[in-house]
């Protein structure tokens, strides 16, 4: 059963690896493939989706993007990954961790859902060039003159 499902799931992932139309392309973000690493993975030819379980790692260097997850599956219909269990995702060093997160590949957005009475946890690198012009500078008050 596994080795009639095998050449599905190539197909599949093979399909995962479209370029998003928003995003530009470069000779370094040329490839992008995304890889799929789990313990078990099945796909439904007839749904298009392919699960995958168990240390659920993928990797998409075209967004640099690395995740991990207890489950995760592609939708290829809808162009979206959903991954569940202990969610940790890693884009260009910013972190986002939660219980469900949902990848819309075509939009290059994340959807966050914490565990019930819980919180979504989310880690964002602000580069200097946009923290704003006066930041360093001594701030200054404008005082009316006091003039005798």
């Amino acid at each position: 059963m596994v080795r009639s499902i095998l050449p599905w799931a190539i197909a599949i992932a093979t399909a995962i690896s479209l370029p998003a139309r928003a995003q530009t392309t470069s000779p370094s973000n040329q490839s992008s493939a995304i890889t799929l690493r789990s313990d078990i993975q099945e796909a439904n030819a007839k749904t298009g989706v392919v699960t995958a379980r168990g240390n659920v790692q993928i990797i998409y260097p075209a967004r640099e993007i690395r995740a991990t997850a207890a489950q995760a599956q592609y939708f290829s219909r809808e162009r979206r990954i959903v991954l569940t269990g202990n969610v940790s995702v890693i884009q260009s060093g910013n972190s986002l961790r939660a219980e469900t997160v949902t990848y819309l590949i075509d939009e290059g957005r994340f959807i966050a859902q914490p565990l019930e009475n819980s919180q979504v946890l989310s880690i964002y690198i602000v580069p200097e060039a946009e923290a704003t012009a006066d930041s360093t500078a001594t701030p200054r008050l404008n005082l009316p003159s006091s003039q005798p």
